[in-house]
């Protein structure tokens, strides 16, 4: 990617490897935000929401710098289960609670991604359905236990054990249920360059 500087605003390591995969030079800047939602908001747009927040935070760190040409990638992901939108758990009992709920079901998981250059925005929400096969209290404890999934949305990775071993069946980009859909943040980052 040719001229501008590239700016992913998260501090998720597992967009961080994704992007990287995608051999894009990038750098990190993270700043805080609230990621709070108005309360009717439609569940598929909270992600792009939040994420246009962490954007907006970004680049306007950088305007008082004067480098409005930077290209800043923003996102997050949310788990939906029925239409209620599943966070990342509180503590151990919660995490185990929400894996007992998806168990045997099919969930979503949508990432929200806005791309700024300037003026430009390239805003999308991309969706995965995830069928989780049933899985035994046993397994669920065991996962919880051992990979302690508390900065997830829905507590679980599918790059982990629990996704190698209790997802039935992927409808959708893998790489969006890990926190990035980044063949179309590459098509997106190309229109916008």
């Amino acid at each position: 990617m040719k001229g501008s500087r590239i700016i992913l605003a998260s501090q998720s390591p597992r967009r961080k490897q994704l992007l990287e995969w995608a051999e894009i030079k990038f750098e990190i800047v993270v700043q805080s935000t609230d990621e709070t939602y108005p309360p009717h908001m439609p569940v598929p747009d909270v992600p792009v929401h939040i994420a246009r927040e962490k954007a907006l935070a970004v680049k306007q760190k950088y305007e008082s710098l004067n480098h409005a040409d930077n290209i800043i990638i923003a996102a997050d992901t949310v788990v939906v289960f029925g239409n209620t939108i599943i966070g990342k758990p509180k503590d151990r009992e919660d995490a185990l609670d929400i894996l007992a709920r998806l168990s045997g079901h099919k969930h979503q998981v949508i990432t929200g991604v806005v791309i700024v250059k300037g003026e430009q925005e390239i805003a999308f929400a991309d969706v995965t359905d995830v069928w989780f096969h049933p899985l035994t209290s046993e397994q669920i404890a065991f996962y919880v236990d051992k990979y302690q999934p508390y900065d997830k949305a829905g507590a679980y990775a599918i790059q982990e054990w629990i996704g190698v071993v209790g997802i039935k069946s992927i409808q959708g980009d893998f790489y969006n249920v890990m926190g990035l859909p980044v063949s179309r943040v590459v098509s997106a980052l190309e229109k916008i360059m």
